[in-house]
């Protein structure tokens, strides 16, 4: 017999063959080609803050000699990987190096790229600025808080004035604007405080009426806005660019202070660390604390500075040969880096 006789009997042979290959080509392209509404986060880059960028110091003061610094104080970041495949978040996720989240939690629907990547830098800026302040507040060196603006229908209208220097409220000597703000919310709305000001060359006291805050009725609001402005004969400014979100701030408020300050913050250790900071040196939780653990610790780091926020995450991926130290405020993490570095206990996550 010839095949040319029984045709359709041959033919079948690859029937079953194709009938398996074709689905499985089909999602080999589609897996490699279409893409996941999934963003892949990993451990990013990690930065030294004593250290210099492209040969310029990444925290650099001018107009005051350095002191001599030794070891590192590294600040960590979280990689985002976006536009994935299918088969990138799937790689991703089975990885363990790599978390898979909604790519909208990163990237809000209602956001550009482009706008999530401004709020991000602005909200790095105003850690560069908090930092710095933190650090000269710690150092006790001078700075001056004064209003900004008095808004036209707020309560301390017509009698605060923008340009007011701000000594004391309801008593109190007050420092940075996160001590105002909490001394005028704990006055009820519909009373006064006195506040005490410095207006010219004057020190004047004003009995000012205070109304309650927008969102949170309860609490006592003035209207005003206050800055602080470091009057000092130097100049820190921070050097790295394309880095966004507000962690950075702990780690670059301690370079500050360990360049600001004789001996060494760190012992000459590789300290990593990370948290958000305010002016008051009030250290907050971030995210991607395990990615961040994991870069710290692929550069050498042997101690972690984790915010008190963050420590049960911290401790539950924590790498060998990382001691993981809890800090709530700037003045506990110094105090934390001379236990480590004097061999004495230091607050740790649990």
């Amino acid at each position: 017999m010839s095949a040319d006789r029984y045709p359709g009997r041959v033919n079948r042979r690859y029937v079953l063959p194709l009938a398996l290959v074709l689905p499985i080509l089909v999602i080999v392209v589609v897996a490699f080609n279409v893409r996941a509404p999934y963003v892949a986060l990993g451990p990013g880059p990690v930065f030294d803050t004593l250290g210099e960028i492209e040969g310029t110091p990444v925290v650099a003061l001018d107009g005051i000699e350095a002191d001599e610094t030794e070891g590192s104080l590294y600040m960590t970041t979280v990689g985002v990987t976006d536009n994935l495949t299918l088969a990138q978040t799937v790689t991703a996720w089975l990885s363990g190096r790599y978390g898979v989240a909604p790519r909208e939690q990163v990237y809000p629907p209602d956001r550009s790229k482009d706008e999530v990547q401004a709020v991000d830098q602005a909200q790095f800026a105003q850690s560069e600025r908090s930092a710095e302040l933190a650090a000269l507040h710690y150092l006790d060196l001078p700075v001056t808080l004064r209003i900004a603006e008095v808004g036209q229908d707020a309560p301390a209208s017509g009698v605060l004035e923008a340009g007011d220097r701000i000594i004391a409220v309801g008593g109190e000597a007050m420092r940075t604007a996160g001590q105002v703000q909490r001394a005028v919310g704990e006055v009820a709305p519909g009373e006064s405080v006195d506040i005490t000001v410095v207006r010219g060359e004057a020190e004047e006291s004003f009995d000012v009426p205070v109304g309650p805050r927008p969102g949170d009725p309860d609490k006592g609001f003035l209207g005003i806005a206050t800055e602080e402005v470091p009057e000092v004969p130097f100049e820190v400014t921070f050097n790295l660019a394309d880095i966004g979100g507000p962690s950075a701030g702990l780690m670059f408020s301690l370079a500050v202070v360990d360049k600001l300050s004789p001996g060494l913050l760190n012992g000459g250790l590789t300290v990593a660390g990370t948290g958000t900071i305010d002016s008051d040196g009030i250290v907050g939780p971030i995210g991607g604390i395990t990615h961040k653990l994991t870069a710290a610790s692929e550069d050498g780091a042997t101690v972690f500075l984790v915010p008190a926020g963050n420590c049960a995450e911290a401790s539950s991926g924590a790498p060998e040969g990382v001691q993981l130290v809890k800090v709530d405020t700037l003045d506990s993490a110094i105090d934390a880096l001379e236990a480590v570095t004097d061999g004495r206990e230091a607050p740790a996550c649990s």
